[in-house]
């Protein structure tokens, strides 16, 4: 499905040369779009691929979580997506939400699940065919599992609990919103936290050292000398991984999980749109000192 960089899962990732021959396939496989830019799709996608939108499908229109089971439920049906069919994700930002979502649907249980490596930037670079024709498939009756957040996701009292045991937390924001100089990406509003800075103790690995000059992710030898050599994290670690809000930090949540195989990486969403605005939460800030 594509080239084995020595990952230790290298069949969740699949190559943009195996999505272009699987296109028709649509009864085994179904190719998701999800992008940053939640219009991005409508100029052109490729074909077959249907869109999820981070913002209106994925996340509860009130609460600061997620779709529950049966609104998970209708969402794949809608797509005509069942139980046994195979998810494949891709986007922009060199998939950051394409791994969100993918990591959205492992809350839900649904195993299978790839990602096409470089995402929509590779597939663009190798010069391949965008339509804008959205297409329509038969509805299904899909039968949600209950969603298990505890396995994947870390909740702002685990993380104070990684704090004061001293349990290794990444912060894949930029060095500006690492040292508090900055609360959001350079070059975007700066807005969310009423404090800047990181949390107590985690280190600064940004998510875009992950990945190689194409879009696709860095070989497994690469990501060990960055998450291991020099951070000296170990697959046997319990590990946080948080951004601003969970979408950076899903991409990290991947490649540790599933290319490195670390079997216990949680994904901190509420990241630090909630831990900057908590009373009292342990903040080191550079910036200030």
């Amino acid at each position: 499905m594509t080239t084995n960089k020595g990952y230790v899962h290298p069949e969740v990732l699949v190559s943009t040369d195996w999505v272009a021959e699987n296109l028709e396939n649509t009864d085994q496989y179904r190719l998701v779009e999800s992008n940053e830019d939640v219009l991005l799709y409508s100029t052109g996608h490729i074909k077959n691929a249907v869109h999820i939108d981070w913002i209106a499908d994925l996340n509860h229109a009130i609460r600061r979580d997620y779709l529950d089971e049966k609104q998970f439920s209708e969402l794949m049906a809608k797509h005509g997506i069942s139980n046994d069919m195979t998810v494949i994700f891709y986007g922009d930002k060199n998939n950051w939400w394409a791994c969100y979502a993918f990591w959205v649907f492992q809350l839900f249980g649904h195993t299978k699940a790839k990602v096409m490596d470089g995402g929509r930037k590779k597939w663009l670079d190798e010069g391949r065919d965008l339509t804008r024709e959205k297409p329509s498939f038969a509805s299904t009756v899909y039968k949600p599992a209950a969603r298990t957040d505890y396995k994947i996701r870390a909740f702002r009292d685990q993380v104070m609990e990684h704090v004061e045991k001293e349990r290794p937390l990444v912060d894949v924001r930029s060095p500006q919103e690492y040292s508090g100089e900055l609360l959001h990406m350079p070059g975007s509003p700066q807005e969310g936290a009423l404090r800047g800075g990181h949390i107590r103790g985690a280190v600064n690995v940004p998510w875009s050292r992950a990945v190689a000059e194409d879009g696709t992710f860095k070989t497994a030898d690469e990501l060990r000398a960055i998450y291991e050599k020099e951070q000296g994290l170990s697959p046997d670690q319990n590990v946080v991984a948080y951004c601003r809000i969970g979408e950076r930090s899903s991409h990290t949540w991947f490649a540790l999980t599933y290319l490195l195989g670390y079997a216990n990486v949680r994904n901190y969403d509420g990241s630090w749109t909630e831990w900057g605005n908590l009373v009292g939460a342990p903040i080191e800030n550079p910036s200030k000192q």
